[in-house]
């Protein structure tokens, strides 16, 4: 994998840059879509790649483990095969559902015992494991292990898990480095920057994970209910010690304003769940702000689903008609709003791009955040 870094801008943090796979090229700053089981629920792989324009999607060590396992994946030929996608993909390792599975996990030194969230049957992840795992699943980059922390933490739990993580990595570069991708193209890992929201933590986790000179880098461990604030002081004082000449992925976020925020100190890359779980739910994002497509006050409606008179999907589409597909609960209207979500996402991103390019990020973005939040 290489990474260019292309243009910074002169009035904050953000960059421009392109990632170069074996799968493509990826322009940054960059939104990828969430493909948990292998899908980015409600949308074909086709409206991906036609549509939205999608550089790169996620997919979730995980949940693939489980479903559809292992054995399915390697006899496709990994990953992209599995779900005909041909573009870059990649793959977390499951430390988030470490994370989320607290009442059905154990965690030591070792790795983590967890319960599936599906028959309740056992399994075992060891940083070892979590590499092993995804190389079999062949995603273009893939993650180390590690433990994200909720919040609220206490600070020595924080301390004693953030120095974990960085055991673990060490575990994790030692497999990755003594193990061969398995489908004939290179594999990334990135280790990822742990600490809660404590400051000389996150500073020390930085540097932690700098020093493993890995091809990009991860934030994680934020979005988990903290304060927005939080979140992006810790992020500046990441990206701040994090190299330049490297990606930086902060994982798990978030709102259209938080992806413009933490552009602004530096970040390359987001993931979130938010654009396709919100749509699936009535609510799309507009560059005027949200809107709540399950609200009778779109009934007759008859425009197009951003105010601004863009169209994210068909212009055929308006938000009567959308609400409409809700109302009588046609599975349509689902598809619609997750769609538009995606793309409006992405639409950002590349309007963030222009911005850094023509030198107008800052004022740009700080017109838009005034925007993204309001309630229509």
């Amino acid at each position: 994998m290489d990474f260019t870094l292309i243009k910074k801008d002169k009035h904050s943090n953000a960059r421009l840059g392109e990632i170069l796979t074996d799968h493509g090229k990826i322009k940054t700053p960059i939104f990828m879509p969430v493909g948990t089981a292998g899908t980015v629920k409600g949308v074909h792989q086709h409206e991906l790649l036609e549509d939205t324009l999608a550089q790169i999607i996620l997919s979730n060590t995980y949940h693939i483990y489980l479903r559809p396992g292992l054995d399915v994946i390697e006899g496709a030929g990994g990953i992209h095969k599995f779900i005909g996608w041909n573009k870059p993909l990649l793959t977390d390792s499951g430390g988030y559902q470490v994370y989320s599975l607290s009442g059905r996990r154990k965690i030591e030194e070792k790795g983590v015992k967890f319960q599936s969230h599906i028959d309740g049957s056992y399994h075992f992840f060891s940083p070892e494991y979590a590499i092993d795992i995804q190389r079999t699943i062949g995603a273009d980059i893939i993650m180390a292990f590690d433990e994200c922390t909720p919040y609220p933490c206490d600070y020595n739990y924080a301390k004693n898990s953030m120095h974990m993580t960085h055991r673990w990595l060490k575990r994790c570069c030692n497999r990755f480095n003594s193990t061969d991708p398995k489908y004939g193209y290179n594999q990334s890992l990135f280790p990822i920057v742990q600490g809660s929201v404590y400051k000389d933590l996150r500073l020390e986790s930085a540097e932690k994970i700098a020093s493993f000179e890995c091809e990009g880098n991860a934030i994680g461990g934020l979005s988990v209910g903290e304060p927005h604030d939080l979140m992006y002081e810790m992020t500046e004082i990441v990206t701040k010690v994090l190299p330049e000449d490297k990606p930086r992925y902060l994982m798990g976020v978030g709102t259209p304003s938080n992806l413009l925020e933490n552009i602004a100190l530096g970040v390359d890359m987001f993931d979130c769940v938010m654009p396709t779980r919100n749509g699936r739910n009535g609510m799309i994002f507009t560059s005027e702000g949200t809107i709540n497509l399950k609200n009778r006050k779109w009934k007759d409606d008859y425009n197009v689903l951003d105010l601004n008179g863009t169209s994210f999907v068909d212009s055929t589409y308006t938000k009567a008609y959308v609400y409409h597909l809700f109302k009588t609960n046609e599975i349509l209207g689902k598809q619609i709003a997750t769609l538009h979500n995606i793309r409006f996402y992405i639409w950002l991103m590349e309007q963030a791009q222009v911005q850094i390019q023509n030198e107008t990020f800052t004022n740009w973005k700080n017109l838009m955040v005034k925007k993204l939040d309001i309630r229509l």
